[in-house]
């Protein structure tokens, strides 16, 4: 073989191995997440103060997606405190956005997503919500928690149908949406102060019965996907199935001790999520994309 011939088959080798590897790289997709303070991350701190944090399951996502072949730039339009009303409704600007999140004040929560689906058809590979938790956690102060959540539950039935339906108007077919629930954080009252494991036992019920389906079909209904993050987290295990493994609580049931390790709840009586419980989150969210 000549010598010129050799090195004009080294420059087409040289040349068609960055385009070949480029084909291989999958294309990148947009990731919106919609929702409350589980959406932005929240997580209590004593030194660096509360508030959003990149621990949050949706900064999660983009990493652990990588896996099946997907990668996400994350669009955050959670704002901590928001309710399945107030997600509707308000359009004064947040003031609880997390890292990097997007601001949109004068629109709703609903509204500014919308906007930015419509205007970004065929970039967006994910849609997330994480909507619900503030509609309900007043009725844990009632005298009769069951029938306030029973009340509530059907507005949120109402609110979270219209949210998926407008996600789904807005950002397509094809686009995977993904509703979530939450961890029993309230299984954690049957230690600590305050404890009421009367209370605690009912919030299983009140997900399982009443929370959960409500939203599963809501999501569902606009062709979405819910993820039972109660079921996952252990919550209905039997609780006279008991460890000794958490220092300071004595002999626990299970589920107990897996809301005490994956949330704030048995100590600081907070709701929200650990970096291992929004891991948790972040998993069974990407373990619903298919496999690239």
């Amino acid at each position: 073989m000549s010598l010129l011939r050799i090195v004009f088959l080294g420059l087409v080798v040289a040349l068609a191995a960055p385009a070949a590897a480029d084909a291989a790289k999958p294309k990148r997709q947009l990731y919106v997440s919609l929702g409350d303070s589980y959406a932005i991350g929240y997580q209590p701190s004593v030194v660096h103060g509360a508030g959003g944090t990149r621990n949050g399951f949706a900064y999660q996502v983009p990493g652990l997606a990588r896996a099946r072949g997907y990668r996400f730039k994350l669009v955050n339009f959670g704002c901590g405190g928001e309710t399945s009303v107030s997600l509707l409704e308000r359009t004064a600007a947040c003031r609880g956005l997390g890292p990097g999140g997007r601001h949109y004040a004068g629109l709703t929560q609903i509204a500014a997503a919308e906007r930015f689906l419509r205007a970004h058809r065929g970039e967006v590979g994910l849609v997330t919500v994480s909507i619900g938790g503030n509609d309900v956690v007043a009725c844990v102060d009632e005298a009769e928690p069951i029938p306030c959540i029973a009340t509530v539950v059907q507005q949120l039935q109402k609110n979270v149908t219209e949210i998926a339906e407008r996600l789904r108007a807005a950002a397509g077919e094809n686009v995977r949406i993904v509703g979530i629930t939450y961890p029993s954080v309230v299984l954690g009252l049957w230690v600590g102060v305050g404890a009421n494991q009367d209370l605690a036992r009912l919030s299983i019920v009140a997900l399982k019965e009443l929370i959960n389906p409500t939203l599963k079909r809501a999501y569902e209904a606009a062709g979405g996907t819910f993820v039972d993050v109660t079921a996952a987290s252990g919550a209905y295990e039997p609780l006279d199935q008991t460890t000794d493994r958490l220092r300071g609580y004595g002999t626990i049931p299970v589920a107990v001790a897996k809301v005490c390790e994956l949330t704030y709840y048995c100590e600081f009586r907070d709701i929200h999520a650990r970096t291992s419980g929004y891991r948790l989150i972040a998993r069974l969210i990407v373990k619903t994309l298919p496999r690239r």
